[in-house]
């Protein structure tokens, strides 16, 4: 326990010490009256769509889904002595990734970025994507090398242009977010996409022949086949790509063990599925490489025979039709374990949210409610897994756009019931992927504040925590309702000595 107090002390230290390297234009910036800006900024027809009933409507739920009432005695207590009761964890997972870990390129910007783990955020999505994890065959990147370190990118001219850019060896990571207290979250192990099979997986292990015959075929004509009928036309490569993909969920596992608390297993696999069973003759539809049409099914058994049982798996997709909540049912009844549901919600362009403060349809509440709607019928906790809010320009009103929509987005995002959490996806403008926006961030390049990031951190660190003194009642016992998450109480004894118990606020009647 007294570890657990300590990390949570040190990360509201690291807070107190974000803010205070922050220019005292900024911190004006941040505690500017909101909502004036928010009328300016945003259109009559916005507001229309968020308008006073959809935000009663989403604290009332709020209230009703993302707290608890906690009970608990102390004894020797007088009715009436004073107990101090703070908030020092959330239950609900606000994240990030963390794949531009010592990336960039001075020392206080990555200093800058590291608080920001354990203070605003206490889950770190860390990069194993295959092509960029094993380089070369049997040569995986778990180790720091020195193409690794901060003195190497520090030096760095054009980070963009380096290899492993956004994908930084594993265990420094891992022992950064341990030495925090931060939940981690693996990401991806099996994924269809190019951006996820290394280069040498196709040369090495498709024949000549079967080459020919796949690049003879093309692009749509394979998208029709069966997997029967891909595994008669490259059965070498089939098999190979089996092989290959159980190893590397067996490698991950006997490596890591329970160190990381989540993996998601597969990633974006929901276009492969067509409402036949996942272990059947489905239509394989790979969106971007040949993949075995079980491939979700075999990763996810595969994973839940080598990953300790306290190891979260998880399946993560853009798709937000049926068709997604369907593969999840489908999976689940074949003997899968499921215990999260990854949701994508990207806004890449610009126009995007220029057309949101203009009052268009696009992630309007109703919209929202649907959406979530849809994805919960499959019975699994969703987690907001990746989520983008382009800023549509770098001018004042830009980033207020931003930081408006974020707000209204995370406060109805937080307040539906099979929510478990939501994760920013790029935390840095101009460090996304290829084809991502350049003005997504919460921060800038140089690691200084926008809107956003004072519209999360007053939702997160100041409207959804639970900070209160509270009377004892008859016999030392207390009562309160608060945010589900840790707490730590303080109370004198009859001696007039400070105690202090930590204890978890999950749901009704917790307490000690």
């Amino acid at each position: 326990m007294r570890r657990k107090i300590f990390l949570c002390l040190i990360s509201i230290f690291c807070l107190n010490q974000l803010h205070a390297q922050m220019s005292e234009s900024d911190k004006q910036q941040g505690q500017k009256a909101q909502e004036t800006k928010e009328i300016k900024v945003m259109s009559e027809a916005y507001w229309k769509l968020w308008n006073p009933e959809v935000q009663a409507k989403i604290d009332r739920d709020i209230e009703q889904n993302r707290k608890a009432d906690a009970v608990f005695r102390l004894k020797g207590v007088p009715a009436g002595a004073q107990v101090k009761v703070e908030q020092i964890s959330h239950d609900f997972i606000f994240g990030a990734h963390i794949f531009n870990f010592n990336q960039l390129g001075t020392t206080e910007r990555n200093q800058k970025y590291k608080e920001l783990f354990g203070t605003l955020f206490n889950s770190a999505t860390i990069a194993f994507y295959w092509k960029d994890f094993e380089m070369q065959p049997n040569r995986l990147r778990f180790k720091e090398e020195y193409w690794d370190t901060e003195a190497y990118w520090n030096g760095v001219k054009e980070p963009k242009k380096e290899p492993h850019w956004r994908r930084p060896a594993s265990d420094p990571v891992v022992e950064f977010c341990e030495s925090k207290g931060i939940s981690m979250i693996g990401h991806t192990i099996i994924w269809g996409s190019f951006w996820q099979h290394p280069e040498w997986l196709f040369e090495q292990f498709c024949p000549a022949e079967e080459k020919e015959k796949i690049n003879k075929l093309g692009k749509d004509e394979l998208y029709k086949l069966t997997p029967a009928q891909i595994e008669a036309l490259a059965p070498v490569y089939w098999k190979e790509m089996k092989r290959l993909f159980e190893k590397r969920v067996v490698e991950l596992a006997n490596y890591y063990g329970g160190r990381l608390q989540s993996w998601d297993v597969v990633n974006e696999s929901a276009i492969d599925y067509h409402g036949q069973s996942v272990t059947g003759d489905a239509v394989c539809k790979s969106a971007y490489r040949l993949m075995p049409g079980d491939y979700a099914y075999q990763a996810l058994k595969t994973a839940d025979r080598v990953f300790p049982k306290n190891v979260k798996l998880n399946i993560s997709d853009y798709e937000t039709k049926a068709n997604y909540a369907n593969q999840v049912k489908d999976l689940l009844a074949h003997g899968c374990r499921i215990e999260s549901m990854g949701s994508h919600m990207h806004l890449f362009l610009p126009q995007q949210c220029l057309d949101i403060a203009d009052g268009k349809a696009i992630q309007t509440p109703q919209q929202v409610w649907d959406k979530m709607e849809t994805i919960s019928k499959a019975g699994v906790p969703i987690h907001l897994s990746e989520i983008t809010l382009t800023s549509p320009g770098s001018d004042e009103r830009g980033r207020e756009i931003q930081a408006t929509i974020a707000r209204n987005l995370y406060r109805i995002w937080f307040s539906i019931k099979p929510m478990e959490g939501i994760t920013w996806w790029n935390v840095l403008d101009d460090c996304g992927a290829p084809g991502e926006p350049s003005i997504s961030g919460l921060f800038t390049r140089n690691m200084e504040p926008k809107p956003s990031f004072y519209a999360l951190d007053k939702l997160i660190n100041q409207e959804w925590k639970t900070n209160m003194t509270v009377k004892a009642g008859e016999n030392g016992s207390v009562k309160f309702r608060g945010f589900k998450g840790r707490y730590l109480v303080s109370w004198k004894d009859m001696s007039g000595k400070e105690q202090q118990q930590e204890f978890y606020l999950k749901q009704d009647g917790d307490g000690f």
